[in-house]
């Protein structure tokens, strides 16, 4: 199944982890890396006493459920120390689930779609990058979020190669 994964990183260096990130869901035994997009800087979300972010978004072919996919994102995240001590707050590794093909999902531990990655530019533009076709499940078009959402906000760095 096709799956999109927000990546993000502000603690440390952040286009390291966000490539070692990158290669470890390619290593992963059931996730192949499909495509990443650049890696922008923005502003942090939430409280702006902290680093600015590094972003990215890969398109992932899993077998994973969602769930298990979570778990594994999770691990990822943990052997890059990540440690959830502040909502919203910095962070070493920061790995989302945004959309896992034709899946609804709404519990305790995971909500797909991701409930706002259609409000933040470092989501919509990235993924627009490697995926300028994508439709969500209620019509509504990237490309159309695209144009709604504030680039400037945004710098995006040029391509890194991870593979």
């Amino acid at each position: 199944m096709i799956s999109y994964i927000g990546i993000g990183s502000n603690l440390g260096d952040s286009k390291q982890t966000i490539r070692s990130a990158l290669q470890n869901l390619n290593a992963h035994s059931s996730i192949v890396l499909e495509s990443h997009s650049h890696f922008y800087q923005s502003k942090p979300h939430g409280p702006q006493d902290q680093p600015d972010y590094l972003n990215a978004v890969a398109k992932i072919n899993t077998s994973l459920s969602p769930l298990h996919l979570l778990h594994a994102l999770q691990a990822i995240e943990n052997e890059h120390d990540r440690v959830r001590t502040k909502h919203w707050g910095p962070r070493t590794l920061d790995l989302d689930i945004l959309v896992y093909e034709g899946q609804t999902l709404n519990t305790d531990h995971l909500t797909i779609p991701h409930p706002y990655m259609r409000e933040r530019p470092f989501v919509i533009h990235p993924m627009y990058e490697i995926s300028p076709d994508f439709v969500f499940d209620d019509g509504q078009s990237l490309a159309e979020l695209v144009t709604l959402s504030p680039k400037d906000e945004l710098n995006k760095l040029e391509p890194i190669d991870v593979l």
